[in-house]
């Protein structure tokens, strides 16, 4: 067990045994084989694998049952309305609030412009 610093795998590795349910992996190329078991796709590196109709179907259904909007075939829309301030840090950054008024309402301070031109 690691005491200091862990990979992820190991922390969960660690955890499972606390919980009375050991895992059967003891390194992370262990794992990586069993995803390749489980899910091929997971391990084939630099290769694309369609999605068939049927599982965008299977998909598009569990979407359209989790939420409450309906699927109208258009565009996806942005969920994130101004990416500048998305997180609390972001919230509380000056440089932050300076890009959300200027990308995102496009409102420019001219003074700071003033002295970024001089």
């Amino acid at each position: 067990m690691c005491l200091n610093e862990c990979e992820d795998w190991e922390i969960i590795r660690a955890l499972s045994e606390v919980a009375g349910t050991p895992l059967a992996y003891d390194d992370i190329h262990e794992i990586r084989n069993r995803l390749g078991e489980i899910a091929p796709t997971l391990v084939q590196y630099d290769s694309l694998v369609e999605t068939s109709a049927d599982v965008a179907k299977v998909g598009a259904k569990a979407l359209q049952a989790a939420s409450s909007g309906s699927l109208t075939g258009g565009p996806l829309g942005l969920p994130i309305k101004d990416y500048y301030l998305t997180d609390a840090i972001s919230r509380s950054s000056a440089t932050m609030a300076k890009c959300s008024r200027e990308f995102t309402h496009g409102i420019v301070d001219t003074q700071s412009a003033a002295l970024e031109s001089a």
